[in-house]
């Protein structure tokens, strides 16, 4: 079965996803910076795209299938 979603991996790129509305979902890292991921979780509650922790940013790096720590990545639909 083919994965319905995508992601865009990384601050700028969840950024520009989210303000976008291209979003359908957030996911962070608790261990990022606060300072970084504290802006995105506030757009993304208010504007109700749900927000999915992972422990660390290697698990959703490993999550996002790629082979580093992300802090943060939106998920949206994969176009392909």
């Amino acid at each position: 079965m083919v994965n319905p979603l995508a992601y865009k991996i990384g601050t700028k790129q969840t950024t520009k996803t989210l303000e976008s509305r291209q979003a359908i979902g957030v996911y962070v890292a608790r261990d990022a910076d606060p300072k970084l991921t504290r802006g995105i979780v506030a757009q993304s509650e208010k504007d109700g795209v749900p927000v999915r922790w992972f422990d660390s940013m290697a698990e959703l790096g490993k999550e996002c299938g790629i082979d580093v720590g992300a802090a943060m990545a939106a998920v949206v639909l994969d176009e392909k």
